[in-house]
């Protein structure tokens, strides 16, 4: 019997669903050598061939790379974050030289000034080109190289949205130029700051210091988080702070929570089904990402209407679900609750009656379908 479960599971291992972790050497011309890559791909990226995905580019990729891909992938599935390629870059030889800046005007320089070029001309192409990217894109650093991520916010057009320091030893002027660029910022960016009670202590006043000309920042387009990890030092804040930088970034991409159902959607006169729309469209303008409405988010919506009375909302609702869910009774439910709320019964007891034949979905089935329409039929005399 454990020699057939055995074979059973060796022969289901291609069927079942995980990331895959590539690893690939690219040629630089920029660096004049080879680098090595790790690259983690999403869960079914095979499958999805018309999907795109957020790159998450991770310095020191030698022992960052293992803890972000694992934060990543468990986030994305529970939904708390999107679906992303996760590349790393080995570097523990090269560090030094990849993150070095010139002490006259504290810029990059040298093989800084090329890893540099190498990161933003040629790594990205490269990814782009081989992998279906979306237009998101963070980047992840830990001490010198968490300094080093910083210099493209001091470009025009900076090719990274989302900007992850890790207990970063900032260079001179860094927290100056840095703070002045969020603030001018045209174009949505996140910035996550980390330190920890136990971090180096040089590092820890500075990144303090760095935080408090953060936080005055007055920029709507900019998200900003700051931790200062109890009892973390410098190399176990990294645990800490991943899942905390994930959170913070991925806020609007999460599903409908309760804080947002009893705070908003029952609290505010904002509209359950605007909140709805300006969720996804959000989630498209912020991340790039064109997603499927979660089935517990038209619930969540479905929940809010009852509560509220705004039985106008399920007109605009049971459009989107027939959008999302062409092939279920989602679409004919919300239909039928706007007829059945704003006096049109006969006309919600033939749409409850139409979804004998369509697929079943959250707590709809045909039974309950066809007891909604019974129960018009028998309270009206149909």
């Amino acid at each position: 019997m454990i020699k057939k479960l055995l074979l059973f599971v060796i022969l289901n291992i291609p069927l079942l669903s995980f990331s895959q972790t590539i690893y690939e050497t690219i040629s630089s011309e920029k660096l004049d050598e080879t680098r090595e890559l790790k690259i983690q791909l999403p869960r079914n990226y095979e499958e999805n061939t018309e999907k795109t995905y957020p790159i998450m580019l991770v310095l020191d990729g030698d022992y960052l790379f293992e803890p972000m891909a694992g934060n990543v992938d468990y986030y994305s599935y529970w939904e708390d974050a999107p679906e992303m390629i996760v590349v790393g870059i080995n570097q523990s030889r090269t560090r030094m030289d990849d993150a070095y800046y010139e002490d006259m005007n504290f810029l990059p320089a040298d093989k800084g000034a090329a890893f540099f070029e190498f990161l933003g001309m040629e790594l990205m192409t490269y990814l782009d080109e081989k992998y279906r990217t979306a237009n998101f894109r963070v980047i992840v650093g830990h001490d010198y190289t968490a300094n080093f991520i910083n210099y493209y916010l001091l470009k025009s057009h900076p090719i990274f949205d989302g900007y992850i320091n890790l207990s970063p030893d900032l260079a001179p002027k860094m927290a100056d130029r840095i703070s002045s660029s969020l603030a001018k910022s045209e174009t949505k960016k996140w910035f996550y700051l980390a330190t920890g009670s136990n971090d180096i202590p040089g590092l820890k006043e500075n990144i303090k210091n760095f935080n408090n000309q953060l936080a005055a920042i007055d920029n709507e387009l900019v998200s900003y988080k700051f931790d200062d990890f109890q009892h973390a030092t410098h190399y176990t804040l990294v645990g800490k702070a991943i899942p905390s930088a994930l959170e913070s970034m991925f806020t609007v991409f999460r599903p409908i929570s309760e804080k947002d159902y009893n705070e908003i959607l029952l609290q505010t006169s904002l509209s359950p089904l605007s909140f709805l729309q300006d969720k996804y469209e959000s989630i498209l303008q912020l991340y790039g990402i064109e997603k499927q409405i979660r089935v517990k988010d038209f619930m969540a919506i479905y929940n809010a209407i009852e509560k509220t009375r705004r039985w106008d909302d399920y007109k605009g609702l049971s459009k989107l679900a027939y959008d999302n869910y062409p092939e279920t009774m989602l679409g004919t439910f919300f239909e039928a609750r706007y007829e059945e709320e704003t006096g049109n019964p006969k006309k919600a007891m033939r749409i409850y009656q139409n979804a004998y034949g369509q697929q079943k979905i959250a707590f709809l089935n045909t039974d309950f379908m066809l007891e909604k329409a019974e129960a018009i039929k028998r309270d009206f005399g149909y």
